[in-house]
């Protein structure tokens, strides 16, 4: 009894002779699987064992890199394992409102620099790390600038 796609062993494995050795189809297969792999992998695994200085050193370094979704994992751990630490707290907010604000964001980094400040409307603000307050409203002024529509010539 002939086989018409019979099984043998050939030069790189096991392959089937009614199927078509073109390496174009396993190209078909190959490169969805990859870039499905590649595109689920953009979160960063966080160790527990880093301390908040650390977590601020690795997002300040991706932050450099312009690796901005890694600096935000990195601020947002911050924030979430420190809760109880205003100064870490304000930190965080700050930095993430600031790598919004580097990716133009603009709407959204007014908003959450903002929020900072009201952190700096109550009678405890003396105790609040004081360089937040300044670098929030020289963004804040910034973007509004970016935002405000260009006269030619510098004319009113």
């Amino acid at each position: 009894m002939y086989l018409k796609h019979a099984i043998y062993q050939g030069e790189f494995g096991l392959y089937n002779k009614g199927m078509n050795k073109n390496p174009f189809n396993l190209r078909i297969f190959i490169v969805p699987v990859v870039l499905l792999f590649f595109s689920c992998a953009s979160t960063v695994n966080i160790s527990y064992d880093l301390s908040p200085a650390e977590l601020i050193q690795r997002a300040q370094e991706a932050s450099d890199r312009n690796r901005y979704k890694t600096a935000l994992d990195y601020y947002e751990a911050l924030l979430d394992r420190n809760r109880s630490s205003i100064d870490l707290v304000i930190t965080a907010e700050y930095e993430i409102a600031f790598i919004h604000y580097k990716q133009k964001k603009y709407q959204q980094s007014r908003a959450e620099l903002n929020s900072l400040l009201e952190y700096y409307n109550t009678p405890d603000e003396e105790l609040l790390p004081p360089q937040f307050k300044r670098l929030a409203i020289i963004v804040l002024d910034r973007i509004t600038e970016k935002e405000a529509p260009r006269k030619l010539f510098g004319r009113k």
